[in-house]
Order: C-alpha cells, then sequence, then structure tokens
C-alpha cells in the first residue's frame, strides 16, 4: 500500500480511536471536512504543518501517522534508535505542497520533539503559507532552498540552519534542482488547539 494511503488509514484509526466524527475532526483542526475526508481516502497528502494541527487535535504526533509503529507504541523509555535499514517510505507530497517527508525516528508517542527528513518542491502555491503550534528548526542538507518565515525570506545552503516561530506563517522552495533538510519541530506535549 502506498505510504500516502497508509496515512489516511492510520488518520482514520486514530480520529475512531479518539471518538471523533470526521467533520468535528475538521472543525477542531481547522479544516473543511471534504479536505480532511480526502487525506483519509489517500487522495491528498498534507503538509507536516498541517498534519502537525490534526495529530493535536487527536492528542498525538504527527510522526505516528506517518509510519506503522506498532512495536514502538510501547512506553517512552528514553531512547529510540531507528537505523539505516529501518527507514520508513517517504510520504509523498503531491498536490500544490509538494513537500517529501518521512520520520526518522520512531518516538512517537508524548514527544514533543518530532525529527523528519524534507525534500522540498521547486515550487509554491503563492497564497499557502503553514502555520502550527511549537517551534520549527530547519537544517539544509542538499541543495539551495528559499524559505520564508512571516515577510522575511532567506536563501539557505547546505549547512544552514534556520530556527522560528511556527506561529509565523511559513513556506519554502528548493532552488535550481533538488534540496533536502532535517527538519525538526517543537510542539508542546497535550497542546490541542481550538479545544476548550
Amino acid at each position: 500500500m502506498p505510504a500516502h494511503v497508509d496515512l489516511g488509514v492510520r488518520l482514520k484509526q486514530r480520529r475512531l480511536e479518539a471518538g471523533l466524527t470526521l467533520a468535528a475532526l475538521a472543525e477542531q483542526a481547522g479544516f473543511g471536512k471534504a479536505y480532511l475526508s480526502r487525506i483519509e481516502s489517500g487522495q491528498k497528502v498534507p503538509p507536516i504543518g498541517s498534519l502537525a494541527r490534526i495529530a493535536s487535535v487527536l492528542g498525538i504526533e504527527a510522526a505516528s501517522l506517518l509510519t506503522d509503529n506498532t512495536h514502538a507504541q510501547q512506553s517512552w523509555r528514553g531512547v529510540s534508535l531507528v537505523r539505516h535499514a529501518d527507514k520508513r517510505p517517504t510520504v509523498m507530497g503531491g498536490s500544490a505542497f509538494g513537500y517529501d517527508y518521512f520520520a526518522l525516528t520512531d518516538a512517537t508517542t508524548d514527544r514533543a520533539l518530532q525529527p523528519f527528513l524534507f525534500t522540498f518542491p521547486d515550487k509554491v502555491d503563492k497564497f499557502v503559507f503553514f502555520e502550527h503550534e511549537g517551534e520549527e528548526m530547519m537544517h539544509v542538507l542538499t541543495g539551495r532552498v528559499e524559505w520564508q518565515v512571516g515577510v522575511d525570506k532567506f536563501i539557505l545552503e547546505p549547512g544552514d540552519t534556520l530556527h522560528f516561530d511556527a506561529r509565523i506563517p511559513h513556506r519554502g522552495h528548493a532552488l535550481a534542482g533538488p534540496a533536502t533538510a532535517l527538519v525538526v519541530i517543537y510542539s508542546p506535549v497535550g497542546y490541542h488547539p481550538n479545544l476548550a
């Protein structure tokens, strides 16, 4: 099964486990019901910021939706090791977003820190920005990236690191060829947006 379909299946399972309807989860995460339905059916892959918002409502980490961590659902013991051969499939972003990513750790239960390997698209929709609770850090590994945070634009090259408040609207794309980066998202554990 393709990774984006797996993501949708896991999302639906987690939503049902949380006792939420599609409409309730969509409303609490700030999305339309149709958009969330397309994610669950594998027709749409959300960018990591949107996935983080959905996961926050469910009280889980975004990374837990990207991989089958049934073996990792044990309680946190202070360490997670993922060997090179254990890498999960890349989740393809597609559509206007185009960000491809996969989780770098299996430590996805009640963890505030979530590391991903990102591949950037060469262009993005000029009207689309992402924002979510917490902080984000990006360390460029290959290629060049133009990254925007609010009104500030940065040209990032291999070895450059950018750390920013993820509540500020942000987006970016590769310049002149493929680009990859280590992206680490920090979200407060137990943060649930739009909940009273």
